[in-house]
């Protein structure tokens, strides 16, 4: 089962790059200094942010699926940010390291299944969950803090 792993379009973020925290405020947006890596994942280039490096942190709708499984959370996003990752039948660095809640949608955006994957079993997780025909993408979310981490399509 072949699948795919995109960061979100920087065509969602890049107009608030570069903007004073005032304007930022305005959109309910902060600009945050990374401290520490890891700990500041890029929901774009799927990356955790190098110490010292700005990102954005917002809420995103992640799942604008009109559904009650509609939803969305905080996420951060790099300033640097150039273009959003793209990963076939492989893992990003953000996935590293962190337990993972994946969450299973059917073409209607309804909640089919979900599974967790603790450290080293994502890839068998994910495979899991695509080898029922009913399911058409899942959304990894970091499973402690719930915020999202991916959207994975079948390739």
């Amino acid at each position: 089962m072949a699948y795919r792993i995109s960061g979100l379009p920087l065509d969602d973020f890049a107009p608030l790059f570069g903007r004073s925290d005032a304007e930022l405020a305005e959109q309910g947006v902060l600009r945050v200094r990374a401290d520490h890596k890891p700990g500041y994942p890029c929901r774009v280039t799927l990356e955790d942010a190098e110490p010292g490096e700005t990102v954005l942190l917002l809420n995103y709708a992640d799942h604008k699926a009109a559904t009650p499984f509609r939803s969305s959370y905080a996420i951060y996003v790099r300033e640097s940010a150039l273009a959003p990752a793209e990963l076939h039948d492989s893992l990003p660095a953000v996935f590293a390291n962190r337990r993972l809640a994946f969450r299973a949608f059917d073409a209607a955006g309804m909640l089919r299944d979900a599974s967790l994957a603790l450290d080293g079993d994502a890839d068998a997780r994910i495979r899991e969950l695509f080898a029922d025909p009913d399911i058409a993408y899942l959304q990894a979310h970091n499973a402690a803090p719930g915020c999202f981490a991916a959207r994975i399509d079948r390739a």
